[in-house]
């Protein structure tokens, strides 16, 4: 109960605006009960963005249906769910695309983004009969990085991830991984 509502509120307010006495207030329960949980508003925002990386853990973990046709059309897809989810919560937007991110919160971003891009790589290897690749997964960590960079950008002007940023970063993920992998890598899987 204490997430949802910090999640509302920081959806509906700059992370800035966010306070321990704002999260009881909403949540109706005695501040003490949320220091209980939460010594500092930092804290609250630490464990929102823990959830938030558990449910895109769980969504990377869903395989694409039918399988995709070429591994560009597997990475554009990956982009859009991945835009989709953030887009669809503006809290997670404002934690990890907003200037004022702790340093705390950026590191549970981080060791998110390294294991969706161990997923990334698997999942290379489970729709394609892959070459080997050196630092496949680095390289897969690497367009993650672009791609927070990019949609940052569309955050800070636009409050949102707009399609032709999505696109944009699409294209950059898309050129990058060429230097590294074939245009053309045959399926493993058969299409439905």
């Amino acid at each position: 109960m204490l997430l949802d509502t910090t999640e509302s509120l920081l959806a509906d307010s700059g992370n800035e605006d966010v306070s321990l006495a704002q999260i009881a207030e909403a949540a109706a329960v005695p501040l003490a009960s949320v220091y209980h949980f939460f010594p500092n508003r930092n804290a609250a925002f630490v464990a929102l963005a823990q959830r938030f990386h558990a449910e895109l853990r769980a969504r990377a973990q869903e395989r694409q249906n039918p399988p995709p046709p070429s591994w560009q059309e597997h990475l554009a897809y990956t982009q859009r769910r991945a835009t989709s989810y953030l887009n669809d919560r503006p809290a997670a937007l404002r934690l990890f695309m907003g200037a004022g991110v702790s340093v705390q919160v950026r590191n549970i971003d981080m060791e998110g983004n390294a294991h969706i891009s161990r997923r990334r790589a698997e999942e290379f290897d489970l729709y394609f009969d892959m070459p080997r690749i050196p630092e496949l997964e680095t390289r897969m960590a690497t367009v993650l990085a672009m791609s927070d960079g990019i949609w940052a950008l569309s955050y800070s002007i636009h409050g949102r991830i707009t399609d032709a940023f999505l696109q944009e970063s699409t294209r950059a993920a898309i050129c990058y991984l060429r230097c590294f992998l074939p245009e053309v890598i045959p399926g493993k899987l058969p299409s439905i």
